[in-house]
């Protein structure tokens, strides 16, 4: 197989959103391929640091990764990225300047990324890049809205409960202390919740 092909092959995945999303076109598709770089990533690294520049928009293909900042000396998550999602750290990317987020890997996650430069000349050049970006930013901020209205509910468990319906997957797979961390609990206060039964 050429390495084309294989990239190809490994990039179905992310054309298939991008398509479900908005038709594209064979020139952003021959674009995507040609600028895309599938980048691995082992458990515990981190795609990007606190005070770094972020410079590139992720797709994730395989793996888990989280979000967080520090807020008093404690790692505050807050979002995951499973398979189909993508990532980015907003401030930083859309402004290029020095942020305050990590980006690290949970699983040994597979991703492929793009470049601030090379995105915005996307924008620039293929149209339905624009309507796909403009409906993921918003699915983004939606997500972030979600969260802060599970952080505003009184009751712990009302949280978990709300992360159980809308996003099962991630409490199996999510380390607790992670988890605890973007519901606002304490490791045990989420263990207690845990073991109830509803």
């Amino acid at each position: 197989m050429s390495l084309r092909l294989g990239l190809l092959c490994r990039m179905k995945n992310l054309l298939s959103v991008l398509n479900s999303i908005h038709p594209i076109s064979p020139a952003l598709k021959q674009f995507l391929t040609d600028k895309l770089i599938t980048r691995n990533i082992p458990r515990k690294e981190y795609l990007l640091q606190a005070g770094q520049v972020s410079r590139h928009v992720y797709f994730n293909k395989k793996g888990l990764l989280r979000s967080y900042y520090i807020d008093s000396g404690h790692e505050i998550s807050s979002r995951f990225m499973k398979e189909g999602d993508m990532m980015v750290s907003g401030t930083s990317f859309f402004q290029q300047k020095e942020g305050a987020e990590f980006i690290q890997a949970i699983e040994d996650t597979t991703v492929f990324s793009i470049c601030y430069d090379e995105l915005q000349f996307a924008y620039r050049h293929f149209p339905e890049l624009n309507i796909i970006g403009r409906i993921l930013i918003t699915k983004s901020y939606l997500l972030s809205e979600q969260r802060l209205h599970f952080i505003r509910m009184k009751q712990a468990k009302d949280r978990y409960k709300n992360m159980m319906t809308f996003f099962p997957d991630l409490i199996l797979r999510v380390p607790a202390k992670y988890m605890a961390s973007y519901l606002s609990v304490s490791e045990e206060t989420l263990s207690r919740i845990r073991s109830m039964k509803y």
